[in-house]
């Protein structure tokens, strides 16, 4: 793929590790998902609704509970990324930065997950309810293409994707090829575009998965 002029295979490696990355934080979503359907399967929930807590601290706890293990799963693909060759470009805050916006984007679908979770019957519905709408999103996304290379209207979709905004952001954050010029606010500011779509997917899908929680467990 030409990128900046360029055919160069190692510019792509780097240009395309920002999108694997948040690929693979994103599908957590179907990890978590089918965690909490299955233990709704199994009657663990209604065990914990005998404790003297808060209706949100078990889903709470479970989503923290897959923080850490997609925390984990990104430290070996970043392991493995340089092995091959990827390479950052800039200090370490800022990479360090990168990969926070990582783990916040994927404890913030962890909510959606949650929430699909508890909406379904079981742990199978739940891990294809937990995939099957977050093609479109990774694949109508910068994370593979540039979106300079897209149709217009495409485009417009992938500039203002949440996904999209998380991965320029980790590209700009690690100094790696890829960094479009778009019109769209969050091309134009990715950062802060990815803080605020993930703090607004947690604040949104943690309400309705807590709502959801109370009338599935009532």
């Amino acid at each position: 793929m030409n990128i900046g002029g360029t055919t160069d295979s190692s510019v792509y490696r780097e240009f395309l590790m920002a999108g694997i990355f948040a690929q693979t934080v994103t599908f957590a979503t179907a990890g978590a998902g089918a965690g909490i359907a299955d233990d709704m399967h199994k009657g663990l929930i209604d065990r914990f609704r005998s404790l003297p807590m808060a209706r949100g601290a078990v889903l709470t706890g479970r989503t923290l509970a897959d923080l850490v293990q997609t925390a984990l799963t990104l430290f070996v693909l970043a392991m493995v990324a340089l092995l091959v060759g990827w390479r950052t470009h800039t200090n370490i805050g800022e990479v360090l930065g990168a990969f926070g916006l990582l783990l916040l984007l994927g404890y913030a679908f962890t909510w959606v997950g949650a929430l699909i979770g508890l909406s379904v019957r079981t742990p199978e519905a739940a891990t294809s309810g937990g995939l099957i709408w977050l093609f479109p999103v990774t694949f109508i996304s910068n994370a593979f293409v540039d979106s300079s290379r897209m149709t217009p209207w495409l485009r417009h979709v992938a500039d203002w994707n949440p996904f999209s905004a998380t991965v320029q952001a980790c590209r700009q954050l690690f100094g790696n090829p890829g960094v479009s010029p778009s019109t769209a606010w969050p091309m134009q500011h990715p950062v802060w575009a990815s803080l605020i779509y993930s703090v607004l997917i947690v604040v949104i899908f943690r309400t309705l998965a807590v709502r959801k929680y109370r009338s599935a467990t009532a």
